[in-house]
C-alpha cells in the first residue's frame, strides 16, 4: 500500500488538546513538487470539506487495539478502540469536517480542524451532503458528555 502525504497541517495549536477545536483556525498547503494549483479549482464553491490526517505523533507502540475508557473517564465505560475516535487508532488516521474558509494557490483556510501544527495530511475531499448520514444518528450518551467541549470551550457552549 502506498500512502504519501500530500500535505501539512499549519496550526497555532502545537499540542492535542482535546477541547474547543471550533476557535482553531488552520490551513493546509498542499506540496508544490506534487501539486499544481487546479488540483483544487472549484473546491472553493463548497462550504466544508473532510480532512483526512495521520496522527503522526502518536508511538506505534502506544496504538491501541482493545477496549478502554475513553479519555480515562471511570464514569465512562469500556469501549473498543472501533467504538471511539481515540488518536491512539491502529493505523492513527484523523478524519474530520471542518468549515472551508478559503483558498489561496495551493492554501486551504480551515476553521475547526482537530489536528496540530506540522500534521501530514493524506486527503482532502469535499463535503457533500449526500455523503452525510441517511437515517436518524445514534450514539450512546457518554459520547455526547466526551463532546461537550470539543468543538467549544466548556465555558462557551451554545
Amino acid at each position: 500500500m502506498d500512502v504519501a502525504p500530500i500535505g501539512r497541517v499549519a496550526s497555532p495549536r502545537t499540542e492535542p488538546l482535546d477541547d474547543d477545536w471550533d476557535s482553531v483556525t488552520a490551513t493546509v498547503t498542499l506540496d508544490p513538487a506534487r501539486f499544481g494549483p487546479d488540483a483544487l479549482r472549484g473546491l472553493e464553491e463548497f462550504s466544508h470539506v473532510e480532512v483526512v490526517y495521520l496522527f503522526d505523533r502518536v508511538d506505534p507502540g502506544a496504538v491501541q487495539t482493545g477496549a478502554r475508557r475513553p479519555r480515562g473517564n471511570p464514569d465512562w465505560p469500556e469501549v473498543g478502540i472501533f467504538a471511539q475516535r481515540g488518536k491512539g487508532r491502529p493505523n492513527r488516521i484523523g478524519v474530520t469536517v471542518c468549515r472551508l474558509l478559503g483558498v489561496d494557490g495551493l492554501t486551504l483556510t480551515v476553521q475547526a480542524l482537530d489536528a496540530v501544527d506540522g500534521t501530514p495530511v493524506l486527503d482532502v475531499k469535499p463535503y457533500m451532503a449526500e455523503f452525510g448520514p441517511r437515517g436518524e444518528v445514534r450514539q450512546p450518551a457518554w459520547s455526547h458528555e466526551l463532546m461537550a467541549g470539543y468543538w467549544h470551550a466548556p465555558d462557551a457552549r451554545p
